[in-house]
């Protein structure tokens, strides 16, 4: 699994992204499919596992139903929920969990206020502002300012790899496209690094993974690249009490 650099000097707070492949210290036998799908019902096995790695249990994670839009739940308890691509929390031992396969996850912490945030960024949610109406958010629920705030910008599909049609590069403002002989590339890791940054983060307080799920696609799973045929990573954020 990825654990962001970012948030390692703060104690008690858990943060990470899975990859393909099996990060555990348990048998091969246990675990049920050589490749950490957290996907769907028969790898359930899976996602406690990668729990449990973190010192969590199931029934503390915060979850969601996700649609590609902007709707953002505060949770106060361990929950499922549907129609919210971001959840925030100011609550300990609960875990804010999405799930990813090519769209942007990105992981804010407020040091101050001990408040979370765990959010699915496609290009729908990334143009509809989803990383800025979270902070938004954040900052009416529990004074959260951009200084006091630390973010990891997790692996997702990179500028090269994101071809677009002219209609969603239109979407997006023209630092975040670049257009090479008739087609169209979209830079959904900067567009949302500029929407932490317009509310206050400062550069040296976000970590951008190096990572893309199309190229790196030996280490993670691609919606795109594998033809919808993939499994789902998942990114995950939350303070030990």
């Amino acid at each position: 699994m990825d654990i962001p650099k970012i948030f390692k000097s703060f104690k008690g707070l858990v943060a990470a992204q899975t990859n393909r492949y099996n990060p555990f210290r348990l048998p091969q036998h246990i675990i049920s499919v050589s490749d950490l799908n957290l996907s769907d019902e028969q790898n359930e096995k899976n996602k406690i596992n990668f729990l449990n790695e973190l010192g969590i249990i199931e029934s503390q994670i915060a979850y969601a139903k996700q649609v590609h839009g902007n709707a953002i739940a505060y949770v106060d308890r361990a929950q499922y929920l549907e129609g919210f691509d971001a959840l925030i929390t100011n609550k300990k031992n609960i875990y804010l969990l999405v799930s990813i396969a090519d769209c942007t996850p990105v992981l804010i912490y407020d040091s101050i206020n001990n408040a979370f945030a765990a959010i699915h960024a496609g290009w729908r949610g990334t143009e509809k502002q989803i990383v800025s109406k979270t902070l938004k958010k954040m900052n009416e629920q529990f004074g959260t300012i951009g200084k006091n705030c630390f973010a990891y910008i997790g692996t997702c599909i990179s500028e090269n790899s994101f071809e677009v049609g002219e209609d969603v590069a239109m979407l997006f403002d023209k630092q975040f496209v670049v257009k090479q002989k008739h087609k169209w590339y979209v830079n959904l890791k900067e567009a949302n690094k500029s929407q932490l940054m317009q509310f206050g983060l400062p550069t040296n307080q976000i970590e951008i993974s190096e990572h893309c799920t199309v190229t790196n696609n030996n280490n993670y799973f691609s919606y795109r690249k594998e033809n919808g045929k993939t499994g789902r990573l998942f990114a995950l954020i939350g303070m030990k009490p």
